[in-house]
Parts: C-alpha cells; sequence; structure tokens
C-alpha cells in the first residue's frame, strides 16, 4: 500500500498564488462596497435638492403632476436618487480598484495608459448622464404623455413610477456612453483589437439597435436619437482601438 505523496511545489505555489488573488479580490470588493455605502448615506441629504432640480420648472417633472399612491413612495424616491448618485461618484474608485488588481499582470507602460482612463471614464458617464436626461428624457415624456391625450386618459402620475421611468432611461444611456473606455481598456490588454472590432461590426450594429430600442419608449424619434450616438461611440472606439494596436505593434 502506497503513502500518499505531498503535492507538488509548482501546484503549491499556484494554490497559493490563486488564494492571493482571490483574497485580494475580496479586500478590494470590500472597499467598494464601504466607500458606496458611504456615499448613498451622503446622497441622501443630497436627494431633496435633486429632486427639485429635476421637478422644477423648465425640467421634464414640471409637466406632470406628481402623487403619492404609497406611504413609502418618498423613501423610494429618497433611495433611488441616493443610489445613482452613488453609483455616478464612486465610478471613478471602482474603475481604480478594478486597474489596480488587474495592475500586476500589465506592463509599465500598459499600467500608465490604463489608469489615464479612469477620469475620462467619469467625464464620459456625466455625459451620458446629461445626453439621456436633457434629449433622450423630455422626447421619452412627451411621446407617452402625448400617446396618452390621444386615448383620452387622464394622467395621473406617481412620484415613484416617474422616478423610475427616469432612471431606466438615464442610467442605461450613461452607461452605454463607457463603451469607448472599455474597448480602449481591452485593447490594452490585448483581449480585442480594430480587426476584431471591424469583423463584428454588423453584430455589434445589430446589438446596438436592439439596446437603443429597449432602452427608449417605442417610438422611432427616440430611438433614432440614441442609436446615432451609439453607432458613432462603436466607431470612435475602432478608431481609437487602432491607435493603441499600431502602438503595441511597433513596441513589440
Amino acid at each position: 500500500m502506497t503513502e500518499p505523496t505531498e503535492p507538488s511545489q509548482p501546484v503549491r505555489s499556484q494554490t497559493m498564488s490563486m488564494t492571493s488573488h482571490l483574497a485580494e479580490l475580496r479586500r478590494r470588493l470590500l472597499a467598494v462596497f464601504l466607500v458606496f455605502g458611504l456615499v448613498v448615506v451622503g446622497g441622501f441629504f443630497a436627494a431633496e435638492p435633486v429632486y427639485h432640480y429635476l421637478t422644477a420648472e423648465g425640467s421634464g417633472g414640471s409637466y406632470v403632476q406628481l402623487n403619492a399612491f404609497s406611504f413609502w413612495d418618498g423613501v423610494s424616491i429618497y433611495m433611488k436618487i441616493a443610489l445613482t448618485l452613488a453609483f455616478g461618484i464612486t465610478l471613478p474608485f471602482t474603475l481604480y480598484q478594478l486597474w489596480a488588481f488587474v495592475k500586476p499582470g500589465l506592463k509599465p507602460e500598459e499600467r500608465r495608459a490604463t489608469l489615464k482612463y479612469i477620469p475620462f471614464a467619469f467625464l464620459s458617464f456625466a455625459g451620458g448622464t446629461a445626453f439621456a436626461y436633457y434629449v433622450v428624457f423630455p422626447l421619452a415624456l412627451h411621446f407617452t404623455s402625448s400617446l396618452n391625450r390621444e386615448l383620452g386618459l387622464v394622467e395621473t402620475y406617481g412620484a415613484a413610477d416617474y422616478f423610475r421611468f427616469l432612471t431606466n432611461i438615464v442610467v442605461p444611456v450613461s452607461l452605454v456612453f463607457e463603451l469607448p473606455l472599455v474597448v480602449l481598456f481591452l485593447t490594452h490588454l490585448r483581449l480585442v483589437n480594430p480587426v476584431k472590432l471591424r469583423k463584428m461590426r454588423k453584430i455589434a450594429y445589430f446589438a446596438l439597435v436592439v439596446a437603443s430600442a429597449a432602452i427608449t419608449p417605442p417610438d422611432l424619434l427616440s430611438a433614432f436619437l440614441v442609436l446615432v450616438p451609439l453607432l458613432l461611440l462603436y466607431e470612435l472606439s475602432i478608431l481609437l482601438s487602432g491607435r493603441v494596436y499600431r502602438k503595441q505593434n511597433k513596441q513589440e
């Protein structure tokens, strides 16, 4: 009967390496959740002025009369505003933690290049939020309201439903505006390149058409206004990926 042998040194080192990576990932995720929770608490104090801004005269909320249909509608609105603010504010910190986690596997020039994306990611998110709120959302609200009036329906909107409708449009559009930076980041990691992006252009266009239809009301104008920037962002992603890809080939 043979005695059990101890694991070989390479297997043991691989196991320790995997354990350390998982521990580091857990530590960084905990840091993100902690910062997110703290910002959510601060978001409660900013929820009221944000609410008044979103419902002030000249904004989307000024065109409809908002009502409370539940005792918890006010709490729901506060939570939704606080969570949305926390997501946008903690986005740079979350991206930094992601960059720090993959940093050991990057070359020095790749570390410097990918670190520069973090502030641009926040600016892209802010630009997408502004586009969604000031362009897409008013058109969507006008379309739904005009359709209700044509059907002779009395418009009595719940405040919680209104903000749910708002966030369902603003948040997805804001995230889609991160597409060029995501492509650049993946290009630096050598996971994608402009050749692959051009080959999958038809599939990507189809996916963007579906996405624009999903995040807008079922009218052609709103979907078209969202689709055009998405297509331009994808083409911009190909151009930026090509610049990074050519630099990588020169360095090699």
